[in-house]
């Protein structure tokens, strides 16, 4: 867990990679709740019997499943001043190299590419998410993530 006391320190960061996140496991359960939330419920996600048969030899998390752990990645591996409010601005870039298969853990490795000052006294950082399986050999997800925090 990395801390910053000011914004302007972890802006001096610019350029490197800050924080790995703790691990987190991925379960059917989450696999399963996610297709619930999402409507998709291909087989290669939610059917264990057939993904035994199938390409990853059993059930892979979705991509978007994936992605949407970047909060939760964050939560881990960093601590930020308090602010008065923080607001999720977008992805510039996503792609998903490789499957997730359930059991899988998974980690973060976060490399600060930006800090912008923006409108209302907040500050815009681009980060770059590199998401790993543990003995894997190529990342599952690389995004770049845009955060607006404002004092």
């Amino acid at each position: 867990m990395r801390h910053f006391d000011t914004m302007a320190e972890l802006a001096a960061c610019t350029g490197q990679e800050v924080a790995v996140s703790d691990w987190i496991t991925i379960t059917q359960e989450q696999v399963d709740r996610f297709a619930q939330a999402t409507g998709d419920h291909q087989w290669i996600h939610c059917d264990t019997e057939r993904a035994r048969q199938g390409p990853f030899g059993t059930t892979i998390a979705h991509g978007f499943l994936t992605l949407s752990l970047l909060p939760r990645f964050f939560e881990l591996a960093l601590r930020l001043p308090p602010v008065r409010m923080g607001i999720n601005y977008g992805l510039n870039k996503v792609r998903f190299p490789s499957p997730v298969p359930v059991g899988s853990r998974l980690r973060a490795r976060l490399t600060l590419l930006a800090s912008e000052p923006v409108e209302g006294q907040g500050v815009q950082l681009t980060w770059q998410v590199l998401i790993e399986r543990e003995g894997g050999d190529k990342p599952v997800c690389v995004a770049e993530s845009l955060a607006r925090h404002y004092p």
